[in-house]
Order: C-alpha cells, then structure tokens, then sequence
C-alpha cells in the first residue's frame, strides 16, 4: 500500500464516493430561489448517504457548475467553503475538494477547509469543450508551497475529461513526464465524461510507467467494474453509479453505495 494512502484512508485500495454539489452563485443553473440553503441541505444529504454506505473517503465537488470555467470566479470556492464549513463536524471520513477546474482555487479552498486531498488536471494542454486549455502546474506548486500546504496531496488529471492532450506523445510517455517534471501525489485516469467506464488497458499502461505514484481509477467504476479496474489501480473516486438509477443527475442512494462497498471489501478478504 502506498505510504500516504495508508496514512490518510488506513485501508487498502480505498474507495473515494464523490459529493456533487448543486449549482453555486453564479454558475447559470443556480436556483436562486432555493440559495445557498438549498445546496447546504442537498450537500448534507449526500455527505450522509455516502457515509452510510460505508465509503472510506469523499470528494466534495461543484460538478453541477456545468459549462466549467478553467479559471472559476472567487464566489465558487466562497460558496463551496461555506458548505464544508458548515457540514466539516458530519464528516467521519477524510476529504477533498475540487473547485472545477481550477487547480489554484482548489488548493486555497483545501487549505480552507483543511481537506486532504485535492483533484485537478494540473498539467498539459488540451483542446476541451470548454476551449483551448492550458495549465501552469510550476505556479500551482509554488501557489501549494507559499500557502503552508505542502501536506494537501495534489492529484493529477492524466487523462482529462472532455478534453484532448495536445501533444503527440503516447501515454506511457506522458505518464512518465508528468511523474518527473510535475511531482504528483497521485494520478487520475478517466473516461470520456463523469460516469464513463475508464478503460482497463489505459490504466494499465499509466500504472506501469508511473513508479511509486498512486493511480486511481477516476470514472465508470460499478459493481460489476471495480474487480478489473482495483487490478491496477491503486484507489477509486465514484460518483455517479452510487446515484440513483446510476443517472448522474440524481442523488446518492445508500444502497447503491452499500452494493459496491460490500464487493470491494469481499476483494479486500
């Protein structure tokens, strides 16, 4: 088991359940009728399911802000602090964040709210739905360094989302570029869109040239998945196959949670 996964989630190949909060102030689905108390009451619900279902850690996420901006507005992460800071007691479990897709806001909101983790796609260059796509990843770890947050693990986007890597090198290259030049805590691979099975063989081409550098399996993990994707990665974020009906749009179910939990832990054994 990897040092600082042990240390963090004591637990062999953790499962991380993503917490999807509802439109914030200034993302163009917000309900301004319903306000901030509205995305409170919805966040708390989701914190609970996932807890109940028995989830070894959460990502807290503004996955509703759809169309993303790649440099967020400050209300973003206010919004987002006030809701971990008013359901930071509920929380038995560790925690990240994720201020989508800004990884400098991502950091400051962790430093906040004393998460552990934070997820971004920090290097590269892509041609995206949300525009051409660059990233600064020296200024992000200087940013970490200069806020004292040298303890906030900083996972990597290897493979974006809704996106593609300008460059002409092949995976594994880029894999072993990244670990290099970028120092990551750990790697994120991913599928087409949040909920997208993330293909095996490219988790196992980014676990081989990654070294020491945990790979999580970031989309698409299920029930029936989990076994083929905990092959070669090193942790899971779930999000939307813990909802109900497995829809994206909806929310948590318990269940659903407690259905994967109880496959991972006989994998465990």
């Amino acid at each position: 088991m990897n040092s600082w996964l042990n240390e963090v989630f004591d637990v062999s190949k953790p499962i991380i359940g993503m917490c999807h909060l509802l439109p914030l102030p200034g993302d163009p689905s917000y309900d301004a009728a319903g306000g901030m108390d509205k995305v409170l009451a919805h966040a708390r619900e989701e914190l609970a399911a996932l807890q109940e279902g028995g989830v070894e850690g959460v990502l807290i996420s503004n996955e509703f802000s759809l169309p993303y901006l790649t440099t967020t507005e400050p209300i973003t992460a206010v919004s987002m602090a006030r809701v971990i800071g008013e359901v930071r007691s509920e929380l038995g479990i560790p925690f990240g964040v994720n201020v989508l897709w800004d990884g400098v806001a991502s950091i400051d909101l962790a430093v906040a709210t004393g998460a552990a983790f934070v997820r971004e796609v920090f290097t590269g260059v892509y041609a995206s739905d949300f525009g051409m796509w660059n990233t600064d990843v020296g200024k992000a770890a200087r940013h970490r360094a200069r806020m004292g947050a040298q303890g906030v693990r900083l996972l990597y986007n290897i493979v974006p989302e809704a996106a593609a890597y300008l460059a002409s090198r092949d995976l594994a290259q880029l894999t072993k570029s990244t670990v290099f030049n970028g120092a990551p805590d750990g790697l994120c691979v991913s599928g087409l869109t949040a909920g997208a099975a993330t293909d095996t063989s490219t988790l196992a081409v980014v676990k081989e040239n990654a070294g020491d550098v945990p790979v999580f399996v970031n989309t698409g993990v299920r029930p029936e998945t989990v076994a083929e994707s905990l092959q070669f990665a090193d942790a899971a974020i779930v999000g939307t196959s813990l909802k109900r009906d497995g829809i994206f749009a909806n929310q948590v179910d318990p269940a659903r949670v407690a259905e994967l939990m109880q496959v991972v832990k006989e994998l465990r054994a």
